[in-house]
């Protein structure tokens, strides 16, 4: 799962990045206003994490710009400002959360994923289409009730793969998710076929009907009744 961090507070962001890291989550800095926009104008997140008080201008900017380009990224306002009208501004322009600094690394965490579980599973960390069960807070995967091992990579796959099932997704797309900061996007994706293999294997191997189907010149879809 991709998180954006927009925090002007350098020892902050690093700080939230390296525990939700830890977490399994691929995390990326914006420090400011102007590169939160542009990051996402370019790039889709499962949570942001929003200060609102940047240095160049109202980090609720943000919020407005996601709202008009009609993306759907979860968002949890992380700020040092405790009044009542900042939290209303911020929930009537579409964040999901508000969380107040001070706050635990463990508490930040929870409540980014009860945003993911909202936003792309319906509420539940139990995913299952037939003989697949994916359990997003134990990251578990099992075929038929027998655990398939894989790769952290390989797991983020299946999981991007399911939460756009029925929906074909682009080669760029799965490469800009699996990577951070645009790292691995490369001429080619070999990488992304080399993963997608193995992924397939592991759950054929396991009994799993594979239902992930490239879709020539466009990229792959993870077709489940």
């Amino acid at each position: 799962m991709k998180v954006l961090i927009i925090e002007d507070e350098l020892a902050l962001g690093k700080s939230i990045a390296a525990y939700l890291q830890a977490e399994n989550y691929t995390c990326e800095l914006a420090p400011d206003r102007k590169t939160a926009l542009e990051k996402v104008e370019s790039f889709d997140y499962d949570c942001i994490l929003l200060d609102i008080s940047l240095p160049d201008g109202n980090g609720l900017y943000v919020l407005q710009a996601l709202k008009e380009n009609n993306k759907t990224d979860g968002v949890i306002i992380i700020s040092a400002r405790d009044s009542i009208d900042d939290r209303i501004k911020g929930l009537q322009l579409g964040a999901d959360d508000y969380l107040v600094k001070p706050f635990h690394l463990s508490e930040l965490s929870a409540r980014i994923a009860a945003v993911i579980r909202r936003r792309r599973f319906s509420g539940s960390n139990l995913l299952e289409a037939e003989e697949l069960t994916i359990n997003t807070q134990a990251r578990t995967v099992l075929v038929n009730d027998v655990p398939v091992e894989l790769t952290r990579t390989e797991y983020d796959l299946l999981l991007y793969l399911f939460s756009n099932r029925n929906r074909v997704v682009s080669k760029h797309a799965i490469a800009e998710h699996l990577s951070a900061d645009g790292e691995g996007l490369f001429d080619n994706y070999d990488f992304i076929y080399a993963h997608m293999k193995n992924l397939r294997r592991k759950l054929v191997n396991a009994g799993w009907t594979d239902r992930i189907k490239a879709v020539y010149g466009m990229g792959y879809k993870m077709e489940i009744p």
